[in-house]
């Protein structure tokens, strides 16, 4: 695969901890091409590495070694600034802990990384209302996130790592704070994303987030141990899930 056609791609990819003895690889000579439009779940035991490899992905963190490229872009030699400028455009996040801002609305939360990157206020209030409808929550776009659920919260993060139209979507453990109802809901969401091409890489502890996925990577030690695709369509698997589920 030429590096122009996958949305991220890695290799060699190395992150150490501590130092002398204590010294610890928590990603270990990973490599790695996840096509655009692919949705991508990574499993493996908690300390595995799994969100650590998430964090370098999007910018977050610096590699020790190896090299992570984004849209084509080679992005662990950036610089910060450029380095934000990147995730503001290329990357979209959602996090397990949410991480809204509780002053703000939902509406407000989400517009923020479009006035961040240089939109307008109106186009970025006009984005947030057409992703919160797309999300289920346009009724509640001037609410504050202590007057939201958990599912609600997790949806108003969802539609805000989407203001931008990045590239890829990184989720760490996106229904861990959920219950069965909300994650349904949220693993709704992921199908309409993958459905409409959107480049999803999800780590999970969650099956049935996985099952949804094109593909599943397992990790352990910091390296992978299996490299899975899976059969089907997304769509077929989660409504076997919702009728299991029913």
């Amino acid at each position: 695969m030429n590096v122009s056609d996958a949305a991220v791609r890695v290799r060699g990819l190395v992150k150490t901890h501590g130092r002398g003895q204590s010294r610890v690889r928590a990603v270990d000579e990973v490599d790695l091409e996840v096509p655009r439009g692919q949705t991508l779940a990574v499993m493996g035991p908690s300390g595995c590495g799994k969100s650590t490899l998430l964090h370098l992905l999007g910018g977050l963190e610096r590699p020790t070694g190896g090299e992570v490229w984004v849209a084509g872009r080679r992005i662990d030699t950036l610089s910060e600034r450029a380095l934000a400028r990147m995730r503001r455009r290329s990357v979209g996040f959602v996090f397990q802990a949410f991480h809204l801002v509780e002053e703000l609305s939902a509406a407000e939360n989400v517009e923020l990384p479009a006035l961040l990157a240089g939109r307008s206020r109106r186009q970025a209030r006009r984005r947030a209302n057409l992703l919160l409808e797309r999300v289920g929550l346009a009724a509640r776009a001037r609410h504050l996130p202590s007057q939201l659920s958990g599912g609600q919260r997790q949806r108003v993060a969802v539609a805000r790592a989407l203001a931008n139209d990045p590239l890829v979507v990184l989720a760490d453990e996106p229904t861990g704070n959920l219950d069965t109802t909300a994650s349904l809901d949220m693993l709704r969401i992921f199908e309409d994303l993958r459905a409409a091409g959107q480049t999803l890489i999800i780590v999970t502890h969650d099956e049935r987030v996985a099952a949804t996925a094109d593909r599943l990577v397992s990790m352990r030690d910091g390296m992978f141990v299996d490299d899975t695709r899976l059969a089907g369509t997304g769509a077929g698997r989660l409504g076997g899930l919702i009728g299991l589920e029913g």
